[in-house]
């Protein structure tokens, strides 16, 4: 998949997500500003994905599509999930937690996590999925009409009490 790229006022790539972003902390979605996307780009998604998470399949914090092709960055708490900061058309879809918002980290006490913010360069307007469809629908949709792809990884451990 060709990539650009994406850059945070609030994350450091390889870098611990800030307790802003956590989800018994703070809570917040990050920043986030692109560029550099392929000619042919309609529309952006934006993902946060677990794969650390203990499920066997991950865990999505937080799926947003639709976002128009003139729109390359999103101000911190736009994913709070009241569609404020957000570009008009855009579209959050269910996160794990069955909210249709950003689910900040909440990993189980242990090893760090890795939280995958990724930004999705799209060849149509809208991915035509309804809200309510699983944040697996939404990825699968992402992924078939991705052109791009932009990757900032944060990581997030809870210390194990018993060690």
């Amino acid at each position: 998949m060709p990539a650009f790229t994406v850059v945070s006022d609030d994350l450091v790539h390889g870098e611990i997500l800030p307790d802003a972003h956590v989800y018994e902390a703070g809570n917040v979605s990050p920043h986030l500003r692109w560029s550099g996307a392929p000619a042919g780009t309609k529309s952006y998604a934006i993902t946060c994905f677990d794969p650390d998470a203990p499920t066997g399949s991950g865990w999505w914090h937080w799926v947003l599509a639709d976002i128009p092709a003139d729109v390359t960055e999103l101000p911190r708490g736009a994913g709070s999930g009241d569609m404020e900061g957000l570009p008009k058309g855009a579209l959050h879809g269910r996160n794990d937690y069955g909210t249709f918002d950003f689910g900040g980290a909440a990993p189980p006490p242990g090893p760090a996590h890795r939280y995958v913010f990724a930004v999705h360069a799209l060849g149509v307007e809208s991915i035509e999925v309804t809200p309510d469809q699983t944040a697996a629908v939404f990825s699968g949709t992402i992924n078939h009409y991705a052109l791009a792809r932009a990757v900032l990884v944060a990581e997030y451990g809870v210390p194990d009490s018993a060690a």
